[in-house]
């Protein structure tokens, strides 16, 4: 069993990191005009609008609560002088309600691709991958947001963080991820298998955003009474 953990939080995260590094380096050099979401959005637009924003903004604020938990030791919080049961209570509330709006956003986008056949047709083999291994991951991980606050016997900024930070480290602790309970586990490993799937699936778009735009300088025209605008 030691070996075992040892494979799975000492060397996979390393793995992992690899391929998605890798992957998305091949991606970038074999296949730059690929980096898009294969937006589907002219075939049906109505549910793409609920399911959209609900989807993205959710996983927004989830992403945000990873960095929180797993980055910031809890001895900063402390210094901060916030509460642990503040803390706890902040992560089940805006935690749970984040990655509750990502399941039912994923859901109706997944209903979406299901009930439309135009959008089913476009439905690529990767899409079949990544879809159930996305909706595992925040099933999963809404579970252990739900667990995690209310579990008096598990604290996982002791333990999940702890080993994701050491990561870092080059000396990963195996045995605090190896105690945790098994959602966290399952979660983490979900997780991983999501990111080696991102260089190879639709989840590429993240790195193709148009951030230039932001700060583009405006377009010059003249219209045709003669008058400059922008």
């Amino acid at each position: 069993m030691s070996h075992l953990n040892t494979a799975l939080w000492g060397v996979l995260p390393y793995v992992v990191l690899v391929l998605f590094v890798a992957g998305v380096m091949w991606r970038y050099r074999y296949d730059r005009f690929g980096l898009t979401t294969r937006s589907s959005q002219l075939h049906e637009s109505r549910l793409l609008r609920v399911g959209g924003p609900m989807f993205h903004f959710g996983l927004l604020f989830v992403i945000a609560g990873h960095v929180v938990g797993l980055v910031v030791p809890e001895e900063v919080t402390e210094a901060m002088h916030v509460p642990e049961r503040l803390y706890q209570l902040n992560a089940l509330v805006v935690g749970g309600l984040a990655g509750l709006a990502s399941v039912l956003g994923l859901g109706v986008l997944l209903w979406r691709r299901l009930r439309v056949r135009a959008v089913r047709r476009a439905t690529r083999r990767t899409d079949r991958v990544l879809y159930p291994v996305l909706a595992a991951v925040l099933l999963a991980g809404l579970c252990a947001t739900l667990v995690g606050p209310t579990s008096a016997h598990y604290d996982y900024r002791l333990g999940v963080s702890v080993w994701f930070r050491t990561l870092f480290e080059l000396s990963p602790d195996v045995s605090a991820m190896a105690h945790a309970p098994l959602v966290f586990q399952l979660h983490t490993l979900l997780g991983m298998a999501l990111f080696a799937l991102w260089p190879f699936s639709r989840l590429i778009h993240a790195f193709a955003a148009p951030l230039a735009y932001l700060a583009r300088p405006y377009i010059l025209y003249r219209s045709r009474g003669g008058a400059i605008t922008r």
